[in-house]
């Protein structure tokens, strides 16, 4: 009985302690779940206080980001959407070819105006309740009118081939959406894959005006090859072929199919495939069981270079000695106006628009005009466009209407650059010597210019030299300071003595400079690169007395010298025979004119041309030969093609005379104020070389003249009766047989918006700068040739006749 009590006491106590352990432990465990839930708490009230205070500060800062958002992008945003509204106001009455303004209703407006009221704006409380702002309403309406002002500019030959060009690196598939640089997705995804461009030599010349290195990565290309170099295999890559239709070409493709060079090939032809070569090709890829590899067939209607908006060409080389020589067959000269018309069709189904088609009668240009006529009635879908309510105009002209624009010199920017520099497919190279040290070292620059982007360029490629000079100095001077004030604001150095709050002025000052600091320095440096150029160019200017060449050709072209041949003589005597005066084409180039302006004898041109010889046959004072190898060959060509216009002018052949018509002539108060500011500029330069030839320029200022193909343009865009309006060849596609101009003078004619201009046998920058007198701001002149030449190499041409 002792033990079992003693048994229950030990029971009875471990019970209690077990208890009193239990519940000490819970003690403990519920005092550590209340210590983390408070530390969770604190956390979650720090975090929750952190993020509400972010948030207000984050709320403040976009609210004052907002109200003090940069310009362009309010701009942008206000195009996007105002233009998107009126173009849909504008499809509900039937609008096809953008939209205009005085025929749309208010884009934003939710009530429709009456009848009597239909051009006045929507009642205050309706754009109050849209627009909640009235001075945002008026900057939709002025986006409206600045985008239905610029709709058609936007719209341009270069742009259309672009969007073609973008659509076959896009495997031909709709590539709309990827135009804007902004929304093309990146390179390797998977609506912009990694691809292999594979190109021809003539093909390369359509691409290199078009895009930079970058911006073909930018579509996904990689590589860019010629088709008839080594390429090494890369099986995983799609290819895209762009090339001419040639059976060697085809025959290089089929064999790159057949060793697998690549994964999927797109092949795209820069003109109609004819069939027998389709056939033919099909048969080589069938015999190699490689049909599979070629993911489709395109032809692309693309044979044209386009270096600028309004300048295309056709990049046939020696056009003129090949359409003119006597070697020449009626087989050859029909493949080759046949090769033209196609040419010129690429053009036409590039644009979209079925134009109407006027050349003189005879020869090429009626030609051509006739092939160019058939091709587009024959196309199955090119006149059912109905995409343009103003049909364009398309001028066909024959070089040998005028042979001086060409050779003769010039004055403006662009021309001279040409004429003076190494200019080809926007690419200017030129020398420079650097003479300060003493062993005197040559350097070759090379430059790309943009003739459309550069806004310089851009700006004064049609203007006088001179005041492309004193622009450049007055631009570049002005970049130079904002630089510099900016640069002074950025180290503090900058800013008002009034300011009303320091720190909100100071920051915002300092962030738009920022901001505009990289495109400053773009812009300086496009402006730097224009002063090499102009440089360059005025350093040929005076040490070969361009000015004076100029203005004696000038006179001569426009009739100066009509009625008095002996006062022409003694004057391009004077000019000739002076070896100091002009290099030795310069001196060709004059005898030239002067032979197709004047109706001067036989002896007096040999006479001339004996004083060019002679002049440049003395030495110079150091006793060196004036002309070294090189001057000999263009000698000896000159003289060959003096002579072949001599057997021109003995048949009868030459076009008339005085083919320029002078419109102001220099000596007027535009011109004086002009040169003397420009003097100005050129004596505060760094270099003596502007100041030294400022006086050498004076005849390049003040003096315009219509050339014949103006001349033709504007006849014919007006036209006016005993004319060439009523000589020219009229043809329509959208017509049966030729169309009688008598006729159509009893119909009203709707006006010429859009004009074409084509030159076989060559072009030139100076008849394309002057062809632009015929523009306006309701008509666009676009000018094309079988090829562009500067005066050095039609000579040439003409050499190779004699």
């Amino acid at each position: 009985v002792g033990a079992m009590q003693f048994g229950a006491e030990t029971f009875r106590s471990d019970i209690v302690a077990s208890i009193v352990f239990i519940i000490v432990a819970s003690l403990r465990l519920f005092i550590v779940i209340v210590v983390i839930i408070i530390i969770i708490f604190f956390f979650f009230t720090i975090t929750i206080t952190i993020i509400e205070a972010t948030y207000k500060k984050s709320a403040s800062h976009i609210k004052q980001s907002t109200d003090k958002i940069d310009q362009r992008t309010t701009d942008s945003i206000m195009r996007f959407s105002t233009a998107l509204a009126a173009m849909l106001a504008c499809a509900s009455v039937g609008v096809s070819d953008g939209f205009h303004v005085q025929r749309c209703v208010h884009p934003l407006a939710t009530t429709k105006p009456s009848s009597a009221s239909a051009s006045a704006s929507p009642p205050k409380s309706t754009v109050r309740r849209e627009l909640r702002s009235k001075s945002f309403n008026q900057k939709c309406k002025g986006a409206i009118a600045k985008m239905a002002q610029s709709s058609s500019s936007e719209v341009s030959l270069k742009s259309s081939q672009l969007k073609a060009v973008y659509r076959m690196l896009a495997f031909n598939e709709d590539a709309g959406a990827y135009e804007n640089e902004f929304s093309l997705p990146p390179a390797g995804s998977s609506h912009n894959q990694w691809k292999i461009l594979i190109y021809d030599a003539a093909c390369r010349s359509i691409i290199s005006p078009l895009l930079s290195v970058s911006q073909l990565r930018r579509r996904g290309v990689t590589l860019h090859l010629l088709l008839n170099s080594e390429r090494e295999p890369i099986p995983d890559v799609p290819a895209v072929y762009f090339c001419k239709p040639t059976k060697e070409n085809l025959a290089i493709i089929a064999q790159d199919c057949a060793k697998g060079l690549y994964g999927r090939s797109h092949l795209n032809f820069v003109t109609k495939l004819e069939r027998n070569l389709m056939e033919e090709f099909a048969r080589l890829v069938v015999q190699s069981g490689s049909l599979e590899g070629v993911a489709g067939l395109h032809d692309q209607y693309l044979d044209f270079v386009c270096l600028e908006k309004h300048l295309f060409s056709l990049h046939k080389k020696n056009s003129y000695a090949l359409y003119n020589g006597s070697g020449a067959n009626e087989q050859q000269i029909e493949s080759e106006m046949t090769e033209i018309a196609y040419g010129l069709f690429s053009v036409i189904a590039t644009m979209g628009k079925v134009p109407t088609i006027r050349c003189p009668k005879g020869g090429a240009p009626e030609m051509v005009a006739r092939k160019l006529n058939r091709m587009i009635a024959e196309h199955p879908t090119l006149l059912r466009n109905k995409s343009s309510l103003h049909r364009p105009l398309l001028v066909i002209l024959d070089r040998n209407a005028d042979l001086i624009t060409p050779v003769q010199h010039s004055s403006t920017y662009q021309s001279l650059i040409d004429d003076m520099l190494t200019h080809n497919a926007n690419r200017v190279e030129f020398s420079v010597t650097d003479s300060t040290s003493k062993r005197p070292k040559t350097t070759v620059k090379k430059f790309d210019l943009d003739p459309d982007a550069d806004p310089f360029y851009a700006k004064h490629k049609f203007h006088p030299f001179p005041e492309a000079i004193e622009s450049n100095g007055v631009d570049l001077q002005d970049v130079t300071e904002k630089e510099q004030s900016i640069r002074s604001k950025a180290v503090g150095g900058g800013g008002s003595a009034i300011a009303p709050d320091p720190m909100a002025s100071s920051a915002t000052d300092l962030a738009n400079a920022v901001d505009s600091l990289p495109a400053l320095l773009d812009r300086k440096k496009q402006l730097e690169v224009h002063t090499s150029i102009l440089q360059a160019v005025m350093n040929q200017v005076a040490a070969r007395d361009v000015p004076q060449f100029y203005e004696l050709e000038t006179s001569l072209t426009t009739g100066s010298y009509k009625s008095d041949a002996n006062r022409a003589k003694k004057a391009v005597l004077q000019l000739a025979q002076d070896p100091s005066k002009g290099n030795v084409a310069d001196k060709l180039r004059l005898v030239v004119v002067y032979i197709l302006t004047t109706n001067a004898k036989s002896a007096d041109v040999e006479e001339v041309t004996n004083a060019v010889q002679t002049a440049m046959d003395t030495p110079k004072d150091d006793g060196k030969p004036r002309m070294d190898k090189a001057d000999k060959e263009i000698l000896a060509t000159g003289l060959k093609a003096i002579n072949y216009l001599k057997q021109l002018r003995a048949m009868h052949m030459l076009p008339m005379s005085s083919s320029f018509q002078e419109l102001e002539s220099s000596g007027g108060k535009a011109s004086s104020d002009i040169l003397s500011s420009f003097m100005a500029k050129a004596t505060t330069q760094a270099t003596g070389l502007l100041a030294k030839a400022t006086d050498k320029v004076t005849s390049m200022l003040g003096k315009i003249h219509k050339h014949y193909a103006t001349r033709v343009v504007e006849n014919l865009c007006e036209m006016k009766p005993g004319t060439e309006d009523d000589d020219f060849l009229y043809l329509d596609p959208k017509a049966r047989g030729d169309v009688d101009v008598a006729k159509l003078r009893m119909m009203q004619r709707a006006p010429v918006r859009e004009v074409i201009t084509f030159v076989i046998g060559g072009g030139c920058y100076s008849e394309y700068q002057n062809l632009q007198m015929a523009a306006n701001e309701r008509r666009s002149v676009s000018y094309g040739s079988t090829e562009l030449v500067n005066a050095g190499e039609f000579l040439a041409q003409l050499g190779t006749l004699g």
